[in-house]
């Protein structure tokens, strides 16, 4: 039998802008994920501000959605993003870890849907939150 979390583990550790925006998936499994995003200059959108670009936060939710998804226990392999809303609540601080948390809550026979927030120190205060549609392979 495929390990569902080590697969869906490898995959994600190999995307290569999964590498150069340092996330690390510091959670995964049975349709839930969480992964981290170290503060990184390289990464940030206004200079003036220090905050982080929102690119690197949508790219952030969408690679954990994604794990999410090939976690789930009824989820039979790989899958790719049908549809993604993000809302920006706020900028994150400067200077703090943006962590991302996806639950796949719903599957049917072609499509997986999921929830994420993504926050700094301030979990109370999410920096951005999203819903997706993401397919189903194989099932």
């Amino acid at each position: 039998m495929v390990d569902k979390i080590k697969l869906a583990r490898q995959f994600i550790e190999a995307i290569p802008h999964a590498k150069a925006l340092g996330l690390e998936l510091t959670h995964i499994g049975a349709g839930e994920a969480e992964i981290s995003m170290p503060y990184n200059t390289d990464l940030i959108g206004d200079p003036r501000t220090g905050v982080i670009h929102g690119g690197a936060v949508s790219a952030m939710l969408d690679t954990c959605c994604g794990a999410a998804v090939m976690s789930h226990p009824s989820a039979p392999g790989g899958t790719a993003t049908i549809d993604l809303r993000i809302d920006y609540m706020r900028a994150a601080t400067p200077g703090q870890t943006i962590t991302t948390k996806a639950t796949c809550y719903h599957i049917t026979r072609n499509v997986a849907f999921v929830r994420a927030t993504a926050m700094d120190e301030d979990a109370d205060r999410p920096v951005a939150t999203a819903a997706g549609a993401f397919t189903v392979e194989g099932k």
